[in-house]
Formats: structure tokens, C-alpha cells, sequence
């Protein structure tokens, strides 16, 4: 890897002297004031679980301020609590990280690498008398912390000796006490208005073995405790946080005072990402794993950087839809709505377009020869001409979308009808002449002529018709099965009337397995989301098999016709177009 942070430049990134937020004035005025020569930060997740996209705007702003202002960005794990963590998150994280555009160079670090070093710095507090060995359980501990109208009550054990203190921390650390039987503290104010500050834990014992430290240590630092001083140890200048941890900040300032530390790091709050239709609680994901709710931490409904990329999300319309979100002090809600955008907006540059239907009606064109077929030219992307071209095969009998017939249209339908005429996208012109019903009364195939000079689409007598569908040929079709993805909740606040699992959305999932694809999807991949025209962005999955591809979509497009009928008909039927 190479020692700088590195991230594409897809057109939408800003350098140092063009994005401003709060966190990037900061930054200029400490370098402008010569405070700082170099600017490093770190992207500190613990491996608890997967990153989801409320870690990615974490992510952009701290590699996006290291690179914009030629300094660096640290990966750092904070592993202080071996009985959640697993290889699995770690991995994961790196993966999520580097998908999303971002290198750490040599700088990839763990919070274990500084056991020795923060429980020396522990002692260095019990010496000083600022730490002393608490007796009280968990329980007791809240019971004497007081309310945020009420001061707390000393410990008992709060003014022990530094030699009994000393002591018994030793003898916590060579495993002599079980889980909950002691904690450090360290003795700052009982009475302090900020909870953070009435003698917080900064160790506590664990008997469990750490994915990395083995058996080596059964007393483990807390967060609060590690955290600042991993910065200071790293030289980090600008330690950035989410605004749940602004009360924490007086006491990442209280350790930093009050120990030998390397450098002096400074927290700055921002705040997170909220996103509507979707929870970010890593407690919650956590949930919806654990009970089956979703099929894991990868699965497309899912909002983990993981689950994005397994659903076609390209890394691109993530760093723009952040970059659109922009970084602030105060909370706010975001629309999916944007996101779904951002995402459009990018794959309408990028994908390349196919036919696929989903929802197939079988159509014979009467007066094409039997046992014949041809082989059609269609755009790649027209967004992008070096995209180029490919070859559909056409023949005598093909598949059409069920929605794009209708035996008695209304006013503003356009697409095929008895005795109605429309275009076969990049083919040719066909009318419909017969409807053919089941014993049941449904329409099962459809009886149509072509005109063979209209090839490629255009009449050569100058006659125009309204409607322009897809389709496949039957005897070439790909069968395969198609997933549609809809928002995991109902509604836009999940739980907020109370548990969120009673607004999970029960048609997040349809899974299509009759689906009819134009051969050149057998060479689709599970890394480049594709158009089926008409339709929407999909991209296939790495559940699929060489003889059943699978298809997952990633975003609808705009569906006119929908907004057509929702309207009562004040627009005309443009997706046909």
C-alpha cells in the first residue's frame, strides 16, 4: 500500500481550498497559525459488527481532510472489548474501507497494541492519586453516581492508599479476582455536572481472550480510557467524533492533562448521518442478524457498506451523497430519498444497458418465417458512446413486460393493445391482433405482425407510433431469478411509536424466479451494476450459479406511468419513451 490516503477522483470531490464545513475552517486556521505542521486523523470503529453508511461520512471526513490537506489518516481499531469482537468485523472493516476509496497506507493500527502502555499510564494515575481501585459492583456504581440533578456519593474505597491501590490493580491484572469483582476509577468529581466526570471506569476485568492479545490480559481498558490516549500515542491532531461523544470530550481532556503523553489531540463533535426508513444502531443490525430478520450482515436490505455493495451501490454515489449531506453541528434527518439519487445519477453515466423481463407474456409474430432468427444492434449506453454496442438476437417468438399490454387501455396508455401499433425497442414495429386467454380467462399469448421495414426502430414512410417497449427472444432467453429490494421499515422513523421490529416492511423482498434476461447478462459480474432498461439498476449476486444467475436491484427508476395513475392521469405515459 502506499504511505498516502488515497480515494479516486470521480468529479465530485473538493480539495482544501474549496469545501468548507466547520471541521475544515478549523483545520485551516491550525495550520495557517502554524499549531499543527502535518494533519492526522484516524477512523477508530470498533470490531463489533459491520460499518454501515452513517460510518461511511465518518470515513469520508476523516481520509477526505487528510488528503485534501496533504497530511494522513490512520485505520485504528479500538479492540477494548474482547466479548463482542471477531476477526470477522476487522476484515470486514478493511474491506468496507478500501470499496469506499480510501487507503491508510502503512498506518493501520489496534488500541491492543497499546496494552502495555496504557496500563502503565493506569498506574501512572493510581501514583498520582488520580485513580484508585473501586469494590462496588456495577450496580452500586450507578446507584452512587447520582442523577443529572443530584451529585453523586463517594466510594468507599475511593481514598485507599496508592500502595493498596497499586497493589490490588497488579493483582487484577495477574487474574486473582473474578469478572465484576473490582474496577479502576479514576477520582476526578462526584459532584460534577458532567456525568462523564463523577470517577469514570477505566478498567474493568474480563476473563475472555481477545482476538489478538490471546490470554495475555484479563483486564481490559475502557473506550473513554483508551481512545485519547491511542490518539496522542499516534500523534493524531484532530480527533473526530460524532456529537454523542461531545459530553465525553471534558474527560478525553481530563487524561490527556493528567498523563506523560506524546502529543496533545483535540476532539471536535460533528454530527452523524440519521437517514430516514432505516436504523444505524449497531445494537439494533445486531438484532435483526441475530433473529433472522434479514440473512445477514451482507444482505442487500441491510444499510452496511457490505449490504450496499452486495445490492450495486457504487462507492462513487456514496462519497456524493455525503459530500451532498455536507458536515454540521446540529442533527438532521436525511431523505433516502437522496441517496437514491445520488445512486441513480451515477449508474445513469455508468452501467451498461440490457433487456430483461421480469414479469413475462409470451409473443409470436405470426408473419415472421418459423425457425428463423436475426441479430439486432443495441446501445450500450447512451450516456457514453465509447461504451459501444452489442448484439441481440431477435426470432419469431419473444417476451414482453405483462404491464406493457393491456386488452381495453385507458385514454393514455401507449403501449400495446389489440389493433395498436408500437416499437420494439431497436427491432421493429408489430401490431397486435389476438389475445390468447386460459380456461381461467387470463391472457397468455399474444398474436402479432411485424413490419420488416421498420428494422431498427424507424419507419421508413415517416409513421410514428407512441409507445416503445422491451423485449427478449424466447429462444435465446437467459432464465434467471430477480430479487426487488424495498426499504427494510415502513416508515420513515422505525421504532418510534416503540419497537422497531413492528415496522419492518413485509414486501422488502419479492423474489421473481420466471424472469426472462437477453443473453449477454450471462456475462454480467457481481462488481457492475447494470440498467434493465425500463426497469431499474441491478447487478448479479454471488449467490448466483453458472446455469441460474441471480440478479439483485439496486434502485428502481422513476416509474412515470406509476405517477401517471397516481395523478389520475394528468401527465402522459412517458416511459414508454
Amino acid at each position: 500500500m502506499n504511505e498516502s490516503n488515497t480515494a479516486p477522483d470521480d468529479g465530485n470531490e473538493q480539495n482544501g481550498d474549496g469545501q468548507r464545513d466547520f471541521i475544515r475552517d478549523i483545520i485551516r486556521a491550525d495550520l495557517a497559525a502554524g499549531r499543527i505542521e502535518t494533519v492526522v486523523t484516524r477512523f477508530p470503529p470498533e470490531p463489533n459488527g459491520y460499518l454501515h453508511i452513517g460510518h461511511a461520512k465518518s470515513i469520508c471526513l476523516n481520509f477526505g481532510v487528510a488528503q485534501e490537506f496533504g497530511g494522513r489518516c490512520h485505520l485504528r481499531f479500538d479492540d477494548t472489548n474482547p466479548v463482542k469482537e471477531e476477526r470477522e468485523f476487522i476484515d470486514s472493516i478493511q474491506e468496507d474501507v478500501r470499496w469506499l476509496g480510501f487507503d491508510w497506507g502503512q498506518h493501520l493500527y489496534f488500541a491492543s497494541d497499546y496494552f502495555e502502555q496504557l496500563y502503565e499510564w493506569a498506574e501512572h494515575l493510581i501514583r498520582t492519586g488520580k485513580a484508585y481501585v473501586d469494590d462496588l459492583s456495577a450496580e452500586e456504581i450507578r446507584a452512587y453516581r447520582g442523577t443529572l440533578t443530584e451529585p453523586g456519593r463517594n466510594s468507599p474505597y475511593r481514598d485507599r492508599p496508592v500502595a493498596e491501590n497499586l497493589d490490588l490493580f497488579r493483582r487484577m491484572r495477574a487474574g486473582e479476582f473474578p469478572d465484576g469483582a473490582r474496577v479502576l476509577r479514576a477520582r476526578i468529581d462526584m459532584a460534577a455536572g458532567n456525568m462523564n466526570l463523577r470517577d469514570p471506569v477505566l478498567y474493568r476485568i474480563l476473563h475472555v481472550a481477545h482476538p489478538r492479545t490471546g490470554d495475555a490480559w484479563c483486564i481490559y481498558p475502557t473506550y473513554d480510557f483508551a481512545h485519547g490516549q491511542s490518539d496522542a500515542i499516534e500523534g493524531v491532531t484532530h480527533s473526530l467524533c460524532t456529537l454523542e461523544f461531545e459530553d465525553h470530550r471534558p474527560l478525553y481532556d481530563w487524561l490527556i492533562e493528567n498523563l506523560p503523553v506524546p502529543s496533545r489531540p483535540r476532539q471536535y463533535e460533528f454530527a452523524r448521518l440519521n437517514l430516514t426508513h432505516t436504523v444505524l444502531s449497531k445494537r439494533r443490525l445486531t438484532q435483526l442478524v441475530r433473529d433472522g430478520h434479514v440473512r445477514g450482515w451482507d444482505d442487500p436490505r441491510m444499510p452496511t457498506l457490505a449490504g450496499l455493495r452486495r445490492r450495486g451501490v457504487p462507492p462513487t454515489a456514496i462519497r456524493d451523497f455525503i459530500r451532498r449531506v455536507g458536515i454540521s453541528k446540529s442533527d438532521n434527518t436525511v431523505e433516502i430519498a437522496l441517496l437514491e439519487h445520488c445512486i441513480r445519477e451515477q449508474l445513469n453515466r455508468t452501467a451498461e444497458r440490457r433487456m430483461a423481463v421480469l414479469h413475462p407474456l409470451k409473443v409470436v409474430i405470426e408473419n415472421y418465417p418459423e425457425g428463423e432468427s436475426e441479430t439486432l444492434e443495441a446501445i450500450n449506453n447512451p450516456e457514453d458512446p465509447a461504451a459501444g454496442t452489442r448484439a441481440v438476437p431477435f426470432g419469431r417468438e419473444l417476451y414482453i413486460e405483462r404491464s406493457d399490454f393491456m386488452e381495453d387501455p385507458p385514454r393514455k396508455f401507449f403501449r400495446l393493445a389489440p389493433g395498436r401499433e408500437v416499437r420494439l425497442r431497436y427491432a421493429y414495429f408489430i401490431t397486435c391482433r389476438k389475445a390468447i386467454k386460459d380456461a381461467r380467462g387470463e391472457i397468455v399469448e399474444l398474436r402479432c405482425t411485424y413490419d420488416p421495414a421498420t428494422r431498427g426502430g424507424n419507419a421508413p414512410d415517416g409513421r410514428k407510433v407512441k409507445g416503445t417497449i422491451h423485449w427478449v427472444s424466447a429462444s435465446h432467453a437467459l432464465d434467471a431469478e430477480v430479487r426487488l429490494y424495498d426499504h427494510l421499515f415502513n416508515r420513515p422513523d422505525p421504532g418510534a411509536e416503540g419497537d422497531f421490529l413492528a415496522d419492518l416492511n413485509p414486501d422488502s423482498l419479492t423474489v421473481l424466479d420466471n424472469c426472462k434476461l437477453e443473453p449477454a447478462l450471462a456475462e454480467a459480474t457481481c462488481e457492475a451494476a447494470v440498467q434493465f432498461e425500463r426497469t431499474g439498476y441491478f447487478i448479479r449476486d454471488p449467490e448466483s450459479t453458472s446455469d441460474r444467475p441471480i440478479f439483485n436491484r439496486t434502485v428502481a427508476l422513476r416509474d412515470t406511468w406509476a405517477k401517471l395513475q397516481a395523478r389520475g392521469g394528468e401527465q402522459k405515459d412517458r416511459s414508454t419513451r
